[in-house]
């Protein structure tokens, strides 16, 4: 998946998030969780936009984490309505799979990134080994 296909996809999952959590019941404890999860889910759109612009490779590895943990809090969020029943359904069940994928390919973008810095910083050492003898 393209870096806008992504972009695409992270916009989508916070737009619905902000639209589900206008359904949820009219009480102060829905309000609050929903509104972390409106910030959650946000947030994941937000960040990547951001990781797309990092400057280095360390800060890309910092800020797609920043997304990971972001979509691992929006499915906790997500977790609770759907254990305190404040909402039920076919869109509460898209924005669980939805934060779920999303933290999985971010999570993985993570660790690959890691690894390919790991590797060029072994490749490096190695290179400067050869030359000193």
């Amino acid at each position: 998946m393209d870096a806008q296909s992504l972009r695409d996809r992270t916009q989508r999952f916070a737009v619905r998030a902000v639209r589900f959590c206008r359904k949820l019941p009219d009480n102060w404890e829905a309000r609050r969780i929903g509104g972390q999860l409106i910030d959650s889910a946000t947030s994941v759109y937000a960040n990547y936009r951001a990781t797309c612009r990092a400057r280095s490779r360390a800060e890309f590895i910092a800020k797609i984490g920043v997304v990971a943990e972001e979509a691992d809090e929006s499915l906790g969020w997500l977790e609770l309505i759907a254990a305190l029943e404040l909402s039920t359904g076919p869109e509460l069940v898209w924005l669980r799979g939805e934060s779920a994928e999303l933290l999985a390919i971010f999570a993985a973008s993570q660790k690959t990134a890691r690894q390919n810095r790991n590797a060029s910083d072994n490749r490096q050492s190695s290179n400067r080994q050869s030359k000193i003898t």
